[in-house]
């Protein structure tokens, strides 16, 4: 774990793909848990914000990267910048299209008029909202844009310096699918991963490549199967992995009608629904408050 005398706990939920019900797992902790901030680091596709309906109090933009500029008076259409280009983001007219530049700064370095700009590009915005279940950190990504694990990182920061400021104990972090830039963005440095899977053959594989991520980061790492009455026998074979490399099955979360409806009537699962799979949540949530609070 990493070494922090700071009161405020993290715990990142992630899975290692889309669909597992990593978010609406999330919405169910920021309505039981207390003294929390929670943030939406799955900045690629934010959708938190769809259950937890934010009322925004600040926003700023987010800058990360940089874009050419060509400046046609200084120009002489030399052709080097196009030649040189490996992304073909510049046309004819010496044009950049902002899409296609993926912002390495080769033209600009080997334009012999010094006539291409290299200013940091606007990739969208964050804001910190409050919602009816505490303060929410969260973004929006401008399309196509990138860095998402620098827009991650920097939400991280904004919330654990809320935390402080508001004196609460506990920032849940729901974070981006897969093993990517913006996953370990979203992990390194926190004190807890709660694994969200399903018992499937990939479900299973998925979590391999989470745990083997938290573990190269030496983050103690839960895991709870969502929907486990679907296939009991691969819900056996996770569990039987979970002993063998010692992570800790907080419980599993049963097939459940609600949360669908939960999700059409814009509300968590445990505020909309008294049914298994939200006394599944509640139960879980009671053990991974305790393990990450338990030092």
């Amino acid at each position: 774990m990493t070494e922090n005398n700071d009161r405020v706990r993290e715990l990142v939920v992630l899975s290692g793909k889309g669909g597992t019900g990593k978010t609406s797992i999330t919405a169910c902790f920021a309505t039981l848990a207390r003294n929390r901030v929670v943030v939406d680091a799955d900045v690629d596709a934010a959708d938190l914000h769809l259950v937890l309906r934010p009322r925004v109090r600040q926003e700023a933009e987010f800058a990360g990267g940089h874009v050419a500029v060509i400046d046609p008076e200084r120009c002489t259409a030399c052709g080097q910048c196009r030649e040189r280009c490996q992304f073909d983001a510049i046309d004819a007219d010496f044009r950049v299209d902002r899409v296609a530049c993926e912002g390495c700064g080769v033209c600009v370095h080997f334009c012999p008029e010094k006539a291409i700009d290299f200013p940091q590009r606007i990739c969208g915005k964050w804001f910190v909202s409050d919602t009816d279940h505490g303060p929410l950190v969260h973004a929006r990504l401008g399309i196509a844009e990138e860095n998402s694990g620098l827009l991650v990182n920097l939400l991280r920061k904004e919330a654990k310096a809320l935390a402080r400021k508001q004196g609460q104990d506990t920032i849940i972090v729901d974070g981006p699918p897969g093993i990517g830039c913006p996953v370990i963005s979203s992990l390194t440095g926190a004190h807890a991963v709660l694994i969200i899977t399903e018992p499937t053959l990939s479900g299973l594989h998925d979590l391999e490549r989470v745990a083997e991520l938290a573990a190269f980061f030496k983050i103690p790492a839960m895991v709870a199967v969502n929907r486990c009455d679907v296939n009991p026998d691969m819900a056996g074979r996770i569990g039987a992995y979970c002993h063998e490399h010692g992570l800790a099955r907080v419980g599993e979360i049963p097939y459940d009608r609600d949360v669908t409806a939960a999700m059409v009537a814009q509300q968590s699962l445990v505020d909309f629904s008294r049914g298994p799979a939200a006394r599944a949540v509640r139960d879980i949530w009671e053990r991974v408050s305790e393990k990450i609070h338990k030092d």
